[in-house]
């Protein structure tokens, strides 16, 4: 893992950003978004899993449908993808297919786990994301978590009792 540019954080604390904005929109608190190699943000995505109703509105996995649909994929292995919580399974997966290069994260999976507890809307995985990109042929450098207490912050009371 390597340290947090000052780049890297700036845009680390606009993903976190978009999980309050996802929040506003009425969905689960995540947000995440592309840059290129010189911190430009490509796009963006929030969480959409309760207004599109679709178990993988995740906000990465969004993210990277909205990327390859935009036709940014082409030399996706210089992109960044910043995420205000570690990446589920399926997600790191999705990263993974489009070639997405490096991934910073805020918040951790096991850190998500224990705010969320039992809630039925996020039933977490044990399964870290640099478990999943490792398992592929490809390179992707995973950075993070950062920031973790500032990315809590949009969790904060959403997940009821088990917050």
């Amino acid at each position: 893992m390597t340290q947090l540019t000052a780049q890297d954080e700036g845009l680390l604390r606009r993903a976190i950003e978009l999980s309050v904005t996802a929040v506003e929109h009425g969905n689960h608190p995540f947000g995440a978004l592309l840059a290129d190699p010189d911190g430009a943000v490509v796009l963006t995505a929030e969480n959409t899993f309760t207004t599109d109703r679709d178990v993988t509105g995740h906000a990465e996995t969004n993210l990277v449908r909205a990327a390859s649909r935009a036709g940014l994929l082409e030399d996706s292995a210089h992109l960044t993808l910043f995420t205000s919580c570690e990446p589920c399974a399926m997600c790191a997966g999705a990263m993974y297919w489009a070639g997405i290069g490096r991934l910073v994260f805020a918040m951790a999976e096991t850190t998500l786990a224990r705010m969320t507890g039992s809630h039925p809307e996020n039933p977490t995985l044990a399964l870290p994301s640099r478990t999943v990109l490792a398992a592929g042929q490809r390179n992707t450098v995973v950075d993070g978590p950062f920031l973790e207490d500032e990315a809590a912050v949009p969790h904060a009371g959403f997940w009821g009792s088990s917050a």
